[in-house]
């Protein structure tokens, strides 16, 4: 691989499956930690081999390896054209990307503490009823956490109601963004491979994220990776 070379000209972004794979875990790795760079950001940057190096911790041919692979599990895109992070307090520009994540038009985003910051299609007593169910299991889930991610070996984070043919009802997809913990409640089927789950994300990277402390090197995702967070 150390004939690749970056296209010049070219935007960086995540796509919906790099923000699923941004927020899916706490856990650091090289592709997690240069796609919450790239939501930190207010505008999709300019690809370039020192902001690249810079945010994926990785060095020379690492980093570009690094981002072709990324590429590969199309986890980011190249754009022609800039894009802008939403602007505007959240509870402002959380309720028009909401209703695009769920199949029945219900999502809600909460917090570690049980409080909703935005809601889509739920009235309002069941959106907090709802916001502090997101936090208890976040609890259950973490003092469970080292049989159902270590001992069983099951990645993914979210607690669901499904109907008899195993389909969602409503979920509880945790979003880790920097130090905090989020939590999306979707009603029905969820949609994230849509743009507003990018933005959603975006949004979210841009007012908490926070650049993770030094990492060692580990293995690039996989696709089964990414798969078994979805």
């Amino acid at each position: 691989m150390g004939d690749m070379q970056l296209q010049e000209n070219l935007h960086l972004a995540p796509t919906p499956a790099g923000a699923f794979y941004c927020c899916a875990s706490p856990e650091q790795d090289p592709a997690r930690r240069l796609l919450q760079s790239l939501f930190r950001q207010s505008e999709s940057p300019l690809l370039g081999e020192i902001n690249l190096e810079d945010w994926s911790g990785q060095s020379g041919d690492d980093a570009t390896a690094l981002l072709y692979h990324m590429q590969e599990q199309s986890l980011v895109q190249g754009l022609d054209k800039a894009q802008s992070c939403p602007e505007g307090p959240l509870e402002e520009v959380l309720p028009f990307l909401l209703p695009a994540l769920s199949g029945d038009g219900k999502a809600l985003l909460a917090d570690d503490q049980g409080f909703y910051v935005a809601s889509s299609g739920f009235p309002h007593e069941a959106a907090e009823e709802l916001a502090a169910l997101s936090a208890s299991l976040g609890l259950l889930h973490k003092r469970h956490r080292s049989l159902l991610n270590k001992n069983l070996g099951y990645q993914a984070n979210a607690w669901t109601l499904g109907d008899a043919a195993g389909n969602s009802q409503i979920g509880f997809w945790p979003l880790f963004v920097g130090e905090q913990r989020f939590s999306l409640v979707i009603g029905g089927l969820p949609c994230f491979n849509h743009r507003s789950f990018t933005r959603l994300v975006w949004s979210l990277g841009v007012r908490y994220g926070e650049s993770p402390g030094a990492i060692s090197r580990d293995e690039i995702p996989t696709r089964q990776d990414i798969q078994s967070h979805s």
